[in-house]
Order: C-alpha cells, then structure tokens, then sequence
C-alpha cells in the first residue's frame, strides 16, 4: 500500500479533501443557462417592468424575484429567480439611498447578467458577461 492510499483509508477520492468554491458550479450552471437568461431579460426591459433586470442565484429556498430556472428541474446546482432594482428596493435589499449608486454600478444589461448570489456565507452582486453565441 503506498502513502496515498494509507491516508485515505475512508474511500475518499485523493482530491476531494479541498470542496470547489460554489462559484466554480454557478459559473458551470451559467453558461448552460445562458440564452435563458438573457431571453428573460430582454423581455423584463421590452415589456417595460424595469430596465435593470437582476437575477438571483441560489441553492436554497428564497422568496425573492420568480423562478425562471430550478435546479430540481434542471438537475443542475443552482436556481435562478428573475427579479428587478425595484422588487431589490421594495424589500430592502437595496436602501432606497443606495438606489443611485447601483445604478452607476450596474453594467449594460445586454452585456451582462446582473446576479445576486446567495452562498450560506452571505450574497454579493456579480456581473457575468453573456456568453455570445
């Protein structure tokens, strides 16, 4: 038996001890989710609910924004909800002082999904850029 087996005596794989960043599986997610994203944004702007679609990411039950992408369905990682700057501000997501300065912030959505991403460790925003197909 050599050192590599000695050590993991418990059937573990040898490389499985370090867990990928979750970010490494929504990137994953995101580029099959892609053209569904970006459809689903254009339709939040074309039907004039808001010109800052925001998308969140998650791996929980959330009560935010509508399902448009469930990980359950898709067998995939993570879900996606399609939400707005307003639905952000209506629930306090996003003070209503702090309203201005996402916006300065926010990128060109037809450039980039703007995502909320909720990990056990707290959200952030992120601006993933579309994949052109």
């Amino acid at each position: 038996m050599d050192r590599e087996e000695l050590l993991n005596q418990h059937g573990e794989e040898p490389n499985k001890a370090k867990k990928e960043s979750p970010l490494i599986s929504l990137e994953r997610d995101l580029k099959l989710y892609n053209e569904s994203i970006r459809e689903v944004a254009v339709e939040i702007m074309l039907e004039g609910v808001s010109l800052t679609p925001i998308f969140v990411a998650h791996q929980h039950e959330l009560k935010l924004g509508e399902v448009i992408l469930d990980r359950n369905e898709l067998n995939t990682e993570w879900s996606i909800h399609a939400s707005t700057i307003e639905e952000f501000i209506e629930k306090g997501v996003i003070k209503k002082e702090l309203k201005e300065r996402f916006l300065n912030s926010y990128k060109n959505p037809h450039d980039f999904m703007c995502l909320f991403v909720v990990v056990p460790e707290g959200a952030n925003f992120v601006y993933y850029p579309y994949v052109k197909g």
